[in-house]
């Protein structure tokens, strides 16, 4: 017991949250009669939530790198915009106009990374002039109308499932092998890095700790692909969150440049006399941030199934809320992907459940304004505690 309190009190603000979204699931599942948790709602939930999450992963860079980008729900609409104009009007191929809007998305992130790193211009400034500007190129671009429909193959981005070539009837034998392989993977990870760890001396966990963290979060795993498999499968989208995940938790944390984006957030000028060249980090960060909001635009318009003068509205603040709710620190410096995807799902089983109650968008708003700032005042507590 002693081992589980002092890893909970070391990573307090990942396991605070994931604990949190247990609970609220949990409390959803319950006032809704067991809806929440059918096959068909966690389906929905992933594809209602899916470019949120996406915004979420590339903004907690820039939250951890001292920055904000008010910029990307805008930037989403306006790339979305000219995909559609490029697919529906040009008939420009499916792969090209993908790459192209990728590009796209990453050029804005070098105009405003440009302003931010270079010219010292504050990125809060920056980005909102992003917002205004990117919408009303939006309504240029579609001239107030919306763009569509789309190709069925680019849909399948948003909408689509893994093919099952087992032939499985009932249930879809191909993603239970996933979950099986990604189970497998998961205790491979976490066996190396243990043994990693012994042999640097680092301090571990019991053996018994560690078998019973795997044996649950495998457990879990295969859970949540058995529920998967009880309707379609795994959706398309969901694999490409997956190795979004996976490759911006290793940048992170194993990487060199991952490592100067912490360092920068946590002290610009320290990290910057230690020889980190806090400029091109800073520009970086937001090319990246713009490569993401330009692929979070190709998945709400695939979704959608057509581009519109309205997408993206609002989509800045939930990608923001999410990071805070999952344990970025306002102050920079603080954050990880994994706790911004586990502070989007929060606001996605919250938006869910609470539409399946039937509550309306005033009382939405209103609760999800709450938790932000309770989730806010948590991490600053936490901060005052430590210090």
């Amino acid at each position: 017991m002693q081992t589980v309190i002092k890893q909970f009190r070391a990573n307090i603000r990942q396991y605070g949250m994931l604990i949190a979204l247990l609970l609220i699931m949990l409390l959803f599942q319950i006032l809704t009669g067991g809806i929440l948790l059918k096959p068909l709602n966690v389906t929905n939930l992933i594809l209602q939530n899916s470019y949120i999450l996406v915004l979420a992963i590339g903004m907690v860079l820039v939250i951890i790198s001292g920055h904000i980008d008010l910029s990307v729900g805008s930037v989403a609409a306006f790339v979305g915009a000219v995909a559609a104009f490029m697919m529906v009007e040009l008939n420009v191929p499916l792969a090209a106009a993908v790459v192209l809007s990728l590009l796209m998305g990453a050029l804005i992130g070098a105009w405003q990374g440009f302003w931010v790193a270079y010219v010292r211009v504050p990125s809060f400034i920056v980005t909102l002039a992003g917002m205004l500007m990117f919408r009303g190129l939006t309504m240029l671009v579609l001239k107030g109308q919306s763009v569509g429909p789309f190709p069925e193959a680019f849909r399948a981005l948003s909408s689509g499932f893994i093919p099952d070539f087992s032939g499985g009837g009932g249930l879809h034998l191909l993603s239970l092998l996933i979950g099986a392989l990604l189970s497998a993977l998961l205790i491979a990870i976490g066996w190396r890095k243990r043994l990693s760890d012994i042999r640097y001396n680092f301090e571990v966990p019991p053996r018994g700790y560690f078998i019973a963290q795997m044996v649950i979060l495998a457990a879990a795993l295969m859970l949540f692909v058995y529920v998967l498999a009880s309707y379609e499968g795994i959706p398309n989208i969901l694999i490409v969150l997956l190795v979004l995940i996976f490759l911006y938790t290793f940048v992170t944390n194993r990487t060199v440049i991952g490592r100067h984006i912490y360092a920068m957030g946590g002290n610009e000028k320290a990290a910057m006399l230690s020889g980190v060249k806090t400029k091109r980090v800073s520009f970086w960060v937001f090319v990246n941030m713009g490569t993401l909001a330009a692929l979070s635009g190709l998945i709400f318009a695939a979704r959608l199934n057509a581009a519109t003068p309205k997408a993206g509205v609002n989509f800045e603040l939930d990608a923001i809320a999410a990071c805070f709710i999952g344990g970025a620190s306002m102050s920079g410096g603080v954050g990880t992907v994994v706790g911004a995807v586990i502070g989007g799902l929060v606001m996605g089983v919250m938006n869910n459940g609470m539409s399946i109650l039937g509550v309306g968008i005033d009382w939405q708003q209103a609760i999800k304004g709450l938790v932000l700032l309770l989730a806010v005042a948590f991490d600053i507590y936490n901060r005052n505690k430590s210090s």
